[in-house]
Parts: structure tokens; sequence; C-alpha cells
């Protein structure tokens, strides 16, 4: 069967027009492996490689989560046609691969080192040109792989990690939408490890936080930062805005701290979304700069990407790609917008001007509103196929269960970086969710959503405090004639909250929203 699929696929390719192009350099074919790795396992792997005499540039594929080797097979095509030797393998625990699920763990990094070595005495891979890259799973690991074997020389980390402890606790709070799709993966088309069953058991029963946190240390890139900024591996990572299993702040971050060669790329969508149609052979940004990005970090070529701005932005909202220099300089200005006091009839405060004190508004925040971040995989992912976000009509968020305020006028700001919100809240439990909503209101009320995320506590109730909420990085442009919201609720399907059934927050100033402007 691994055999049949992909000599269909290359038929359906070619009939397509999406097969080798009129000047592509003639290759091997695919050939099927196996590869002994760390402890004896063995992984599957398919292999293609130029005809061409002398050693060539070497990429390596680890395929995504519950995927398999043949995942690549039309990148892999084309990067052979490029004079590249390419070898994608699935991982261990995966399909027909040995051994159980390491979750990028130590015995994945070992099979790493096994296949480089496997590589190399078996294939005209130049043992000093080799890079690696993958979608999700596979961009996580080539990037750690970095930290672990000094031959791998450049990445393409596309929706991949740097945090794992983020993904899975970010703003304390767990994510219930992308650990429920991730574990049901594993059971359907793995063999789960008893390390991962207990940890994701021990999540769900919010137990051994530690020691879940430490496993994910160990699978985090920025884990490593240290040691991958001593080695200076190219690295390019491009991830979505709307990635609802790895959000893009920790990109952004780990992109800010790396000192080597590097560029980030940003697109609207879900996780894996942005180069879907690349693995399908279609024309795809991200599988072009990932093959430029190899050309010039691998094979030598001055093709430019080295020279360019290395922060790439796609636009939510449509137009031409913007570039900059840095990560830091992408924002212009931050401009600070106060949260007011909040109308008894209305039910909603005005959002804009110097952030006041002296107004309180008190919200039963268990029940669940209008305002939602939608569905994983589905709702941002179709951002990205047909530009609509998900939707709120802001005059359904029922009032007494979230605090709500709208700006007078906030048309044509142009959103740049990460948003952030400051509030002042006194919770009448010890244990509490809320979660952020910002979104661009047309003239009939209807909310295109622009960002959110949670924020969970333990401890502190009866008393007010200070929560700061990190939304995640967006590039949006407010249209003329629409109005910027913020709603905050505490109860959304892609998270697991701390609200009990009677839980009560009250709002208070001064509060705001800081929002990153050009």
């Amino acid at each position: 069967m691994r055999r049949t699929v992909p000599l269909l696929l290359a038929a359906v390719l070619t009939v397509v027009g999406l097969g080798a192009p009129a000047q592509a350099a003639p290759t091997t074919g695919f050939r099927f492996v196996d590869i002994a790795a760390y402890q004896g396992v063995v992984l599957k792997a398919n292999v293609i490689e130029p005809t061409s005499a002398g050693r060539h540039p070497a990429i390596v594929f680890p395929s995504s989560w519950g995927l398999n080797d043949l995942e690549y097979l039309a990148q892999a095509q084309k990067l052979a046609e490029g004079g590249y030797t390419v070898l994608s393998y699935t991982p261990r625990g995966w399909w027909q691969s040995g051994g159980e699920i390491d979750t990028a763990g130590p015995k994945d990094m070992a099979d790493v080192s096994k296949v480089l070595d496997w590589l190399v005495a078996n294939t005209t891979a130049d043992v000093n040109r080799i890079g690696m890259a993958g979608v999700s799973y596979g961009g996580g690991i080539s990037l750690l792989a970095t930290a672990h074997d000094t031959r791998v020389k450049a990445v393409a980390s596309l929706s991949g990690w740097t945090d794992l402890v983020g993904s899975l606790f970010g703003g304390d709070t767990r994510r219930l939408q992308s650990s429920a799709l991730l574990g049901f993966a594993a059971q359907l088309l793995g063999r789960p490890s008893v390390e991962l069953n207990n940890m994701l058991a021990d999540f769900y029963a919010y137990e051994n936080v530690e020691g879940i946190k430490a496993f994910g240390r160990t699978r985090s890139a920025a884990t490593y930062l240290s040691t991958i900024n001593a080695r200076r591996p190219a690295i390019l990572m491009a991830n979505a805005y709307g990635d609802s299993i790895f959000p893009p702040n920790q990109i952004a971050d780990f992109f800010s701290a790396l000192t080597g060669p590097k560029r980030m790329e940003l697109h609207p969508g879900d996780h894996a979304i942005p180069e879907l149609t690349g693995l399908a052979g279609l024309d795809n940004a991200v599988w072009t700069s990932t093959r430029r990005w190899f050309d010039r970090h691998l094979s030598g070529i001055a093709n430019g990407i080295d020279t360019e701005n290395p922060v790439v932005l796609k636009s939510l909202t449509g137009g031409a790609s913007e570039s900059f220099a840095s990560w830091a300089g992408v924002p212009a200005t931050t401009r600070r917008l106060g949260l007011g006091s909040v109308s008894f009839f209305t039910g909603t405060g005005e959002l804009g001007g110097s952030p006041s004190s002296g107004w309180t508004r008190s919200a039963e925040i268990n029940p669940d509103t209008v305002a939602a971040g939608g569905l994983i995989m589905l709702s941002q992912g179709l951002q990205a196929l047909t530009g609509i976000p998900p939707t709120a009509w802001i005059p359904g968020v029922n009032r007494i269960n979230a605090g709500v305020w709208i700006a007078s006028s906030d048309s044509g700001l142009k959103v740049r970086g990460t948003p952030s919100v400051h509030l002042r809240v006194k919770p009448e439990r010890n244990e509490g969710t809320l979660v952020a909503y910002l979104y661009d209101m047309d003239w009939s009320g209807t909310g295109r959503l622009i960002t959110h995320a949670p924020l969970s506590w333990r401890g502190g109730a009866g008393s007010y405090r200070d929560l700061d909420i990190r939304l995640p990085a967006v590039s949006y442009d407010v249209p003329s004639g629409h109005k910027l919201v913020l709603v905050v609720d505490g109860h959304d399907g892609f998270y697991l909250d701390d609200n009990d059934l009677f839980a009560t927050a009250t709002f208070g100033g001064p509060s705001w929203v800081d929002l990153p402007i050009r």
C-alpha cells in the first residue's frame, strides 16, 4: 500500500499539470526504506534523489502528528528536481513505524540522529549541507533537532511550536479542543506511550501540573535557546495568526531571541492551513519561501532571501504582504484605549480615552455568551480561504454575563503586533477564568473576531487584582466606519475554564487595551 499510493498520486499530479516542470532535473523516483533507529525501533521512510553525480544538499522531513511519510511527496519531488536528496520518515509510534509516540522527546531526538546517520551512509547527501523541515509535529521536531545534532544546518518549521508549556497552559488556562484533537489522533492512528497517556489524564484532572510542564519544557526549543544560538542554524518559521494549537506569540518571542540567520512569516488561518495547498503540489507562498530558504543556506544560491526584511506579515484583511526588519519594529506606536464606566441602562462601556477609576461592573461569568473563538481548525481555517473570521452579533452579547466596551470610532487603524488587555478585577471565587475578545464591529452590530485569549487565576478571592491578557499577534486593518469592541466573558469552548456554577467577577478601573498600530 505504501508503494501504490505515491505512484497513483504522482500520476494524478501529472494529469492536472502539477508534475515536474519542463526544466526540472531528473530524479531517481521514490524508493521506500526501513531505518533502524534508537533502541532498534524501525522507522518507515521514503527517499528521492537527483540522478546527477556527486553529493547533494539534503532535506529531512519528519511527518506531522497523525500522518506518515507520504505527506511530503509533492514537495519532496520539487526539491529533488531542484538538486536535493530528500528523505521523509514517519516518527516512532505512528502508522507502520515501530515504538510508541514520544511527543518530540529524547527518543525522537535520538531517532533524528539515527536517520541522519542512515542518510549520509546510504544516499548522496552531503553531510555538511543537511536541512530539516516539516509541518506541525514535523516542524517542531526539526527545530528541536538543531539543539541535538550539529549536522542540521538549516530548518523550516511550519506551524510548529517553540514552547509546549505555553501551548498547553497559555494564560494559565488549559486548552480543551487542541488537546482533545491531539489525544484522539494519537489513539486512532498511533501507539501512545504510558507517559503520554498519563500526562493527558493528569492534564484533564488538573493534577501533576509541574510534571506536565517538565514534560513540555523537555520538548520545547525555547529550553535550548542558548545552544541553538551558539550553533547558529538558519531558521525559518511560518505560522498562522489563528493557530489554535500553537498560537503565534511563542513563535514571535523565540524569533526575537534568535541571533543566527532567521525569518518569520505569519499568515491568516489556523493550524497547518497556510502551507496546506503546498502539500498537494499547488503554488504556495510558505513552500516557496521554504525552498528559497534552503537554496540560500544549503545550496549557496544568492537569491536575496537573506537580505530581505526577515519579518513577513500577510494581513488578515487582505492586501500585499508587509515586511519589517524586526518583530519589535512592527508597530510604530502603541495606543492605549481606556475602559470607561458601564452604563446601567445599556450594559456597555466606552472603549477609548484615558483609563479611569471609580467605576465597577459585575458579571456572572460562568454562562457562555455569543462571543466565541469558534471551532478548532475550522473557523480560522475558513478565514484563510474565504476571508471571513468567526463573527458575533455584539448587541446579542448578554451584558449580565460579560463586560462589553465599544469605541466611538476607531476606523482606519492598522493594528500590527501583539495587543494586550489590562483588567482590574475582583473575583468572588478563588479559581476562575476570563476570556478577552477583540472585535471589529460594522454598522449592523456584527463583530468580526480579530483575536482572543484567556487568563486564569487561583487564589485571591474577594479583593481586586490586576490581570494582564496578552492577545495573539495580528495584522489587521479596521475598515472605515467600523468600531473596535472588547468583550470579556468567562467561557469559551476552546478552553477548560476554572469557573464554577456561581462564578462572579467585578470589573473596575483603571483598565485598558493596548493596541500596537502603524
